[in-house]
């Protein structure tokens, strides 16, 4: 059987006694922790405990379970002289209890594990007898002899799940969470798993929410496989910890001891809030002794609940403060909070209420959300889910809610219903047994749905059935639970019948069934199958399926027929099978409870409604409940403020009782109110309006006056002067009543028989030298308010001195943040002479050091203080001054709190735009039913006459009837019954001169012009006159005046005017010379007029002319093909200068021409006028694209052109637009090393000479010279340095100026740079030299030579080198020797020669001259092909012999031939080789013509190549002294400056 541990909860402990076998008569056994039982299927044993053993160990546990009592000594009074041997007693004393304490609990807990262990060793005793007694079974498979059982636990409890399984050999058991196997340890801590003795137990500790689910035990062996299931259900506890108590005020807990003294400083007041929005309520607190580890115990209420913290809800209490926070506001949340602290003396509370309005809908008239929405009866068939309506006002009635669901854990919400339920309760079925669900509910109306509420609370679907479980009481102290069949004594396997089967609720949309569960049910888990019938027909059918197992002796039945009666049965299922069913019910039909009435099931209508005054910002609401509550929820009350029609929620979530305080209204406004009553079925028809309430404080009988002093003397009177009451009552005061007495009597004696107005009083008939009392009373509406207390003796005595007495009656007005008027009454004794002045003095409060505030004496008894600081308080005094000096100064005033009150406004000073009457008016910010607007001028009454005061509601206006320099000075108006509502403002001479000009203009008005007369040139060269008034009526005239004649509206000629714009015009069509003149419009609107005049003659009227014929001949030539827009220019991004132009009107006819100083430009692409854009692109633009530059467009419509000089200013610009692109392109500055020098140069995308640049060395400009050298090609600038030296070395820049911008580049050429730089320059230079006087071929020597056999063949080429180079032939390289038959000669150190008489076949061959000397020298071949008489020339190839061929003989010369100089290759001579730029040879052709071969005549023969042969394995040398260095040379530099061309040389 399984062991549940049940926490003990508010000085109660359950203990559970359960049958050892399902056959033993039950035995109540009361154990503390633990209660054991166990089944035997073989042996029958019957366990009987007497009735006194049992109240035996009652009694025994109450002892054991006693806490001792300690009684807390009184507490005793002791001298500063005993405290310290005290406190070494108490401290040797507390030591010893401690350690007592310890030793007394160890006692207890071995006591208790003591008796524990040999209640278990009886138990275990008895079961080994028994099992002696148990034959060895024989194999078989797994059973539980003892099932799992179903457990319900609050959140953070543990429990432990029971079985017993049988089984030979002994089953292996598993653990399942669901379909999950429990592993321990993969959460360490959460998990135990235990097994002895056949008992099988899984502890699951501190559950959460989470841990709801259907656990189940496999056992398993060889011969099968058995499961036990059972649900674990965690719950939340009910409300959160909250307790129910009074509705309307906080629940009454149990007491506390403290020690803390607890003062309730500042606390929060009535707080509204949004919802999703936050709030947080707070207390301040003063503790004592304030102890930071220890703080005082702090309660927060809701209307009747305490709270508990949550997610919802922080609380927090230290360091002085105590808070509730709201992260995340609800509707839910509003109502009464109360803090409530534990002090020594008690309780301190205080109490406010939470308003939280609807947030803003998603859909305009979409309804607010519900609220309260709480999740109950959960079983396995269903969960009831019910919530609050929302109030609506405005918005359109709600049809219906939707009802979401959430598993716990998940973030998934899920509609639980298709369509909108009309009843704000729902039953939600079909939820997994054993799994947590939240819900939250949206509201559906007309215009949509709204926002969802706040989810419930976690909820679990359960199966465990209504009565299972009875609960014994004992004393009243202990719980004992005993499920029921162990009461029953009867074994059973089929159900009984179920009995009582009826419908427990009725509702349009479903029925609810309810029965009682058979009895006796057996052990075995029960669930139920529902049948219905219509009528009497006895034909009964499934409600419910066998798969659909219902476990709850309660079932929602939905789809039924509308006006159809049905029968109900119920039969009882467990694992052996089927019980009877139960007998039918009483005929059940789905109907309304409420009726078909309109607005069906809502309340009746609240009774009547009656408002009462609370405070300036509140009023009261009671009214009477309805008539036919049906469930009330509880009421919504709105308001309306009188003059709208806007009826606004007061509260919105329902209030439970027929009373109601609303806040949040404005003082000085009227408010009706009605009630609405709610229900599960919506809110009822609005109760009647209630009577219109002002809103101010309620009336009461006024406080008592105060600070009564004597302000004159003469010996047989005194006058008496007092301060108001600080609290009126609410109205103002009507009389004070004086009473006195002399300071030796006790009797008092009225002085005014009659009520007196002012605070200032002559009390007469007073006997000189006697010491007189006095005490006030003030009276207003609601009554005579108490007596002041008794004034300090005054004595009698006259008043001899010459200054004045003290000025009293101290007043405040216009209080602002930093600033206040104090008014004062003049002093009643003046002295010797007349009052001349007042001084003021102030002190902050509390402080005695009083400072000046009026440097020297002001004759006005009013004074403005400035320069306070905001929400401080401060105290005045006042001294008259006379002739004689300064008198005695007043009393203090009342403390005045620097800061404005809310929603203070200013007088207003103005004109009236209408009548034209200088007013100032104020609106107040508060206002009571009594309060009248005072104007004053300096602080007094104005005079009859000169002003008008008219009054409407919150706002006063002061009219001045004749405003004159009489009426300049300070006006001033307070609104009585209030807390000192003022204003003043001054009128200053300036001020007054102002209002006064605008008031004529007003009274005679002119109309006002936003822009006076002006003309304006229209296409097709119309001429538009206009004028624009501020503001015209749709009844405004007007006229034109050209020349003192007026204009009216004919051909040519149109007027027009716009009220809206304020605009009139006149339109003339051909504007000619005729229409020079004055131009005057004249305007009348209503009593207002106003005219505005042009003169349009001479060079204005020109210049107008000039424009309409202009714009006229543009109209025209529009009419054709045209230029949208005329020639311009724009650089691309590759420095490509672009004349663009734009047409228009144009078609496939037109023709497009460009032109350049009158000659046509064919440029390579056509232009394309149908594209609309026309572009001439003038690439590597320089000096030479100067010109004129035309465009031309014609067809048959007409013809137009456009020009642009790129000349002048256009030309520079041009360049400038050229330089910003190079210059934004250009690299930094490299260095190229020549054989002449070194050369800095700078890549860019395009340059040209005409940019400006400039070259700096060391920051000073350097010009070309033979030094330095400048110039350039199309992608790069360069300057060289000739010959540089040590002078050169530094900082070196170029600067490309594109008129806006200078874009510099530069190179540090000193250090290691010119060094490396200077080296690089002598190789280079050495080189050159010796490239220069290198032997080389000039001349003459072909690449391929062809010739028939016979003939004489003669090689002849010109060589150069200083000194004279060295000349060798070769044949296939082997040097030739001069013979007979190949003949070398070298003639002047210039021409080498090799000639072959009689050539043949063998003479054929790759030939080759080298040509050196000491600084080098190049190496030339020649192929020669021989070839027979008669046979075609083979084709030789350069560098390949051909193949040997008999030669065909060629007559003999007459003398050895001598070859001629090719043409066009001149013999060099020695001056043209001193020439410091020889020309390079020119490349071979490639088609060499076989040379002429010359037979015998007198001049040689000679072979002649159309151009010179250069060297195949020395390339021909540049010039010596070009400035281009050879490719093979090296530099420093990068390899980009090998792609330049060599630069001209300037």
């Amino acid at each position: 059987m399984p062991t549940t541990a049940v926490p003990i909860r508010q000085q109660k402990q359950k203990i559970h006694a359960k049958s050892l076998q399902h056959e033993y008569l039950s035995s109540k056994k009361v154990v503390e922790h633990h209660h054991h039982s166990h089944s035997h299927s073989h042996s029958h044993a019957v366990r009987k405990s007497s009735s006194q053993s049992v109240k035996k160990e009652q009694a025994e546990a109450k002892t054991a379970m006693a806490e001792p009592a300690y009684t807390v000594p009184a507490f005793k009074e002791r001298s500063a002289d005993d405290l310290p041997e005290y406190a070494r007693v108490a401290l040797r004393c507390g030591k010893e209890l401690a350690e007592l304490q310890k030793e007394l609990t160890r006692m207890k807990t071995v006591t208790h594990t003591q008796v524990s262990n040999i209640a278990l060793t009886r138990e275990v005793q008895e079961m080994m007898s028994v099992k002696r007694k148990i034959p060895v079974p024989a194999d078989k498979a797994p059973e539980f002899l003892v099932a799992l059982r179903g457990h319900t636990l609050w959140e953070k409890m543990s429990v432990k799940l029971f079985c017993t399984v049988a089984g030979t050999p002994t089953p292996i058991v598993q653990w399942y969470k669901g379909d999950k196997p429990i592993d321990p340890l993969s959460v360490p801590g959460k998990y135990k798993i235990e097994s002895k003795y056949g008992v099988h137990s899984l502890i699951i500790s501190r559950c959460m929410l989470s841990d709801t689910a259907q656990y189940s035990a496999v056992a398993t062996n060889h011969h099968g496989k058995a499961s036990s299931k059972a649900t674990v259900a965690v719950k939340s506890p009910p409300g959160a910890g909250e307790l129910a108590h009074l509705p309307g005020s906080a629940p009454i807990t149990p007491t506390h001891a403290s020690k803390l003294d607890v003062t309730l400083l500042d606390a929060f007041g009535v707080t509204f809030g949004t919802e999703g929005g936050s709030a947080k309520l707070v207390a301040n607190l003063v503790v004592v002794p304030d102890l930071p580890n220890l703080p005082p115990e702090v309660l927060w209420f809701r209307d009747d609940r305490l709270l508990a913290p949550s997610k919802w809800a922080e609380i927090a209490v230290g360091g002085g403060v105590a808070s509730l926070t709201f992260p995340h506001l609800n509707k839910d949340d509003e109502g009464l909070y109360t803090v409530r602290i534990w002090c020594k003396s008690g309780t301190v509370e205080h109490s406010a209420y939470l308003f939280v309005k609807d947030a803003a809908p998603a859909v305009a008239g979409a309804p607010g959300a519900p609220m309260d929405v709480k999740a109950s009866d959960a079983s396995g068939a269903f969960v009831m889910v019910t919530w609050k309506p929302p109030n609506i006002t405005t918005e359109a009635a709600i049809t219906g809610y939707f009802v979401d669901r959430r598993e716990v854990g998940h973030t998934t919400w899920i509609q639980c219903n298709d369509a909108p339920v009309a009843v704000c309760k729902l039953p939600v079925e079909g939820l997994p047994v054993g799994h947590s669900y939240h819900f939250r509910v949206r509201a559906v109306n007309s215009a949509g749905i709204s926002a969802p509420s706040r989810r419930s609370d976690g909820v679990s679907a359960l199966h465990t059935a209504a009565g299972e479980i009875e609960v014994i009481k004992i004393d009243g102290k202990y719980d004992i639970e005993i499920h029921r069949e162990d009461l029953e004594g009867v074994y059973v396997t089929l159900p009984g019948q179920p009995t009582e089967v009826h419908a427990s609720e009725i509702n349009k949309s479903y029925v609810v069934l309810s029965w009682t569960p058979p009895s006796p049910c057996g052990k075995a888990s029960l669930w139920y199958l529902i049948e219905k019938s219509v009528g009497d027909t006895g034909k009964w059918q499934r409600v419910n399926t066998a798969t659909v197992k219902l476990w709850s002796p309660r079932h929602a039945v939905f789809d039924l027929e509308d006006k159809k009666e049905y029968r109900f049965r119920v039969t009882a299922v467990n694992h052996y099978g089927s019980g009877d069913p139960s007998e039918p019910s009483a005929l059940i039909k789905k109907t309304d409870p409420h009726g078909k009435r309109r607005r069906t099931g809502v309340p009746s209508a609240p009774g009547q409604v009656v408002a009462t005054r609370n405070s300036k910002s509140s009023c009261f609401v009671q009214w009477d409940p309805p008539k036919h509550p049906n469930g009330l929820m509880g009421y919504y009350i709105d308001a309306c403020q009188v003059g709208t029609k806007a009826w606004v929620p007061c509260n919105h979530r329902p209030y439970k009782h027929p009373r109601f305080v609303v806040h949040g209204l404005t003082q000085g406004e009227s408010y009706t109110f009605r009630v609405q009553a709610v229900n599960a079925y919506g809110l009822s028809e609005e109760s009647q309006e209630s009577d219109a309430l002002f809103i101010d404080a309620a009336l009461t009988a006024p406080s008592a006056p105060r600070d009564i002093v004597m302000v004159a003397c003469d010996g047989a009177s005194m006058t008496l002067a007092w301060k108001k009451p600080k609290n009126c009552g609410g109205t103002k005061i009507k009389s004070y009543y004086v009473d006195m007495r002399e300071a030796s009597h006790i009797n008092w004696h009225e002085v005014n028989t009659g009520g007196i107005k002012e605070r200032l009083l002559k009390v007469e008939n007073l006997t000189a030298g006697v010491a007189y009392e006095f005490k006030i009373q003030a009276g207003n509406l609601a009554g005579v308010g108490p007596a002041s207390e008794a004034s300090k003796a005054l004595l009698c005595e006259a008043w001899t001195g010459a200054e004045p007495g003290p000025a009293h009656d101290i007043s405040f007005a216009e209080v602002r943040d930093t600033s206040l008027m104090v008014r004062w009454a003049a002093p009643v004794y003046t002295g010797a002479g007349p009052v001349t002045g007042y001084l003021v003095e102030m002190a902050k409060k509390g402080s005695s050091d009083f400072v000046a505030v009026t440097e020297e004496a002001t004759a006005h008894r009013y004074f403005k203080v400035r320069g306070l600081e905001a929400g401080a308080a401060y105290v005045f005094k006042v001294k008259a001054v006379n002739e004689a000096g300064v008198g005695k100064a007043s009393a203090a005033s009342d403390s005045v709190v620097a800061k404005a009150l809310p929603g203070t406004k200013e007088i207003m000073c103005g004109v009236d735009e209408e009548s034209g009457d200088i007013f100032m008016s104020f609106e107040a910010c508060e206002i009571a039913e009594t309060s009248s607007f005072v104007w004053t001028k300096g602080y007094k009454e104005i005079a009859a006459g000169r002003t008008t005061v008219t009054t409407e509601g919150r706002s006063s206006k002061l009219t001045l009837t004749s405003p004159e320099a009489a009426d300049l000075g300070r006006y001033a108006v307070a609104v009585t019954d209030t807390d000192g509502v003022s204003a003043s403002h001054k009128i200053t001479e300036e001020d007054l001169k102002k209002m006064l000009e605008l008031s004529y203009n007003i009274r005679h008005p002119i109309v006002p012009l936003k822009a006076v007369l002006n003309y304006e040139v229209l296409e097709k060269g119309h001429v538009r006159f206009w004028v624009q008034a501020k503001k015209l009526s749709s009844a405004v005239t007007y006229k034109f005046i050209f020349n003192n004649k007026e204009v009216t509206a004919a051909e040519g000629t149109k007027l027009s005017h716009d009220a809206a714009t304020g605009i009139i015009q006149m339109t003339i069509e051909h504007f000619t010379k005729h229409n020079e003149g004055t131009y005057t419009v004249q305007i009348t609107d209503g009593k207002a007029k106003n005219q505005s005049s042009l003169v349009l003659v001479g060079d204005v009227f020109k210049a107008a002319l000039k424009e309409a014929d202009f714009q006229r001949s543009e109209f025209i030539r529009k009419g054709g093909p045209h230029f949208s827009e005329y020639l311009s220019f724009f650089v691309d991004d590759d420095c490509t200068v672009n004349l663009t132009c734009k047409v228009a009107n144009v078609k496939k006819e037109t023709v497009f021409h460009w032109f350049k100083d009158g000659e046509e430009i064919v440029p390579e692409t056509a232009a394309n006028p149908m594209s609309g854009v026309c572009t001439l692109p003038l690439p590597m633009f320089s000096r030479k694209d100067h010109g004129v530059f035309k465009a031309t467009l014609s067809d048959d419509k007409g013809k137009d052109s456009s020009t642009l000089d790129v000349s002048g200013a256009v030309f520079e610009d041009i360049i400038n637009a050229l330089a910003k692109v190079a210059g934004s392109s250009a690299s930094e500055l490299v260095l190229q090393c020549t054989p002449e020098g070194i050369r800095l140069q700078c890549y860019m995308k395009y340059y040209t000479e005409e940019m400006k640049t400039s070259w700096c060395h060391r920051e000073n400009k350097v010009a070309s010279s033979e030094k330095m050298r400048i110039g350039g090609t199309a992608e790069m600038a360069w300057m060289q340095i000739c010959e540089p030296n040590e002078k050169e070395k530094g900082q070196y820049s170029i600067e490309i100026n594109d008129g806006t911008t200078a874009h510099t580049r530069s190179f540090d050429l000193s250090g290691q740079a010119f060094a490396d730089a200077y080296a690089e320059f002598q190789r280079l230079k050495a080189a050159a030299f010796a490239e220069k006087n290198r032997g080389r071929v000039v001349g003459g020597l072909p690449d391929v030579v062809t010739i028939m056999e016979k003939k004489s063949l003669s090689l002849t080429c010109t060589v150069w080198g200083d000194p004279t180079p060295e000349v060798t032939w070769f044949k296939n390289e082997t040097e030739v020797a001069s013979t007979e038959h190949c003949k070398v000669t070298f003639d002047s150190g210039k021409y080498a020669s090799l000639n072959i008489n009689q050539v043949t076949a063998d003479d054929s061959g790759k030939y080759s001259i080298n040509v050196r000397n000491k600084y080098g020298g190049e190496f030339v071949e020649i192929t020669v092909s021989v070839y027979k008489q008669g046979e075609d020339p083979p084709e030789a190839k350069l560098g390949h012999a051909p193949a040997s061929k008999p030669a065909t003989p060629a007559p003999p010369p007459s003398k050895p031939a001598t070859p001629a100089p090719p043409p066009k290759t001149p013999t060099p001579t020695p001056t043209r080789m001193k020439s410091p730029s020889p020309a390079p040879p020119s490349p071979p052709s490639p088609s060499p013509s076989p040379p002429s071969v010359k037979s015998q005549s007198p001049a040689p023969p000679s072979v002649k190549s159309p151009s010179p042969a250069p060297s195949l394995k020395s390339p021909s040398p540049a010039p010596p002294k070009s400035p281009t260095p050879p490719r093979s040379a090296k530099s420093p530099t990068p390899t980009r400056s090998l792609r330049s061309p060599t630069p001209p040389r300037k």
